[in-house]
């Protein structure tokens, strides 16, 4: 039981616990925030990663700038903000890879697992198959049914080996029964510019990438791997509505910082990713490149991970992807 005195040191001690994180709290940020995007301009993450930059400052009340550091699936812009200083003004907006590259990359410099905090789940993505306007098919069910024909010698791009793209489209193909040569690219950008010259029949990618491509005719939308339609390519129809059912495969961004940022800066990147997500402009454009904000706290994004380690472990398996 508390008594008098007691009451009295705990009331007069309070505010001397709670002055370290309020005083954390209000001093971060004290410059700059950069986002590691780990992939090349152009692509899914390096979109969204720009569209909230802007927003975030006006929350952080210092500018939030986007640096892109692509190679290995993701993983040297991953390695890169792991080796940052944890003090929340270095952030990494990962993919489906953050999950995968643990499973097929060898002597990693760091532990995905154990080298970041999550902060928040931004967005979850489509991943859409996209095929060379010159080709004859014009849907996900006519491309299978000619992978399925004697002699059919197909290649296809992902962005990279191991990234989301190209596990979905792995067990896309297993699923289906046919096979197809994949090509990795250091970002979905060159993936499709190899598929509008026709030095590839198809790529699978995310859709931020390539709405605007499909709309102007330079590549041929064949079919969304998400479980609707996209608004922004509403004729295209799903793998599930009859090419493959019951097939589904989502891409997501989350945010990340090096493990043992201090809550005070995780609350607060938390905070302004929240704001970004929340904010009009942001939700028109993400819904132009069929992308769902989701804006997660740090505790439901940790619970999310947990769940997609466990669910792309046996999808990795089940393909027989390896790596490197």
């Amino acid at each position: 039981m508390l008594n008098r005195r007691s009451i009295v040191t705990l009331l007069v001690s309070a505010p001397a616990l709670a002055t370290p994180a309020l005083s954390q709290s209000q001093s971060f940020p004290s410059r700059p925030v950069r986002i590691i995007a780990p992939y090349p301009p152009g692509g899914g993450i390096d979109t969204v990663a720009r569209l909230i930059a802007g927003p975030m400052s006006e929350v952080l009340g210092q500018s939030v700038v986007v640096e892109n550091r692509a190679g290995a699936g993701g993983s040297i812009g991953a390695a890169a903000a792991a080796q940052a200083q944890p003090d929340g003004h270095t952030l990494l907006l990962d993919a489906l890879g953050h999950v995968i590259n643990p499973l097929l990359i060898r002597d990693l410099s760091f532990d995905y697992a154990r080298a970041f905090a999550p902060v928040s789940l931004v967005v979850s993505q489509p991943i859409i198959v996209v095929g060379n306007p010159n080709l004859p098919m014009r849907s996900l069910a006519q491309l299978l049914e000619r992978l399925k024909q004697p002699g059919a010698d197909f290649s296809y791009g992902s962005s990279g080996n191991g990234t989301g793209p190209h596990i979905a489209a792995e067990s896309l193909l297993r699923q289906a029964g046919v096979r197809a040569t994949h090509v990795p690219y250091r970002g979905a950008a060159p993936a499709l510019q190899d598929v509008m010259s026709g030095n590839l029949a198809f790529a699978v990618v995310t859709a931020g990438s390539t709405v605007a491509l499909a709309r102007e005719g330079k590549v041929i939308p064949l079919g969304i791997l998400s479980p609707e339609r996209m608004a922004s390519l509403p004729d295209v129809p799903t793998a599930n509505e009859g090419a493959v059912p019951g097939f589904i495969f989502q891409e997501w961004n989350g945010l990340f910082v090096p493990a043992g940022t201090p809550e005070g800066a995780v609350t607060r990147l938390h905070q302004a990713a929240q704001h970004a997500v929340n904010q009009q402009a942001v939700r028109d454009r993400l819904a132009t490149l069929g992308a769902v904000p989701v804006g997660s706290s740090p505790g439901a994004f940790a619970s999310f991970l947990s769940a997609q380690r466990e669910t792309i472990a046996r999808t990795v398996a089940a393909a027989g992807i390896t790596g490197s």
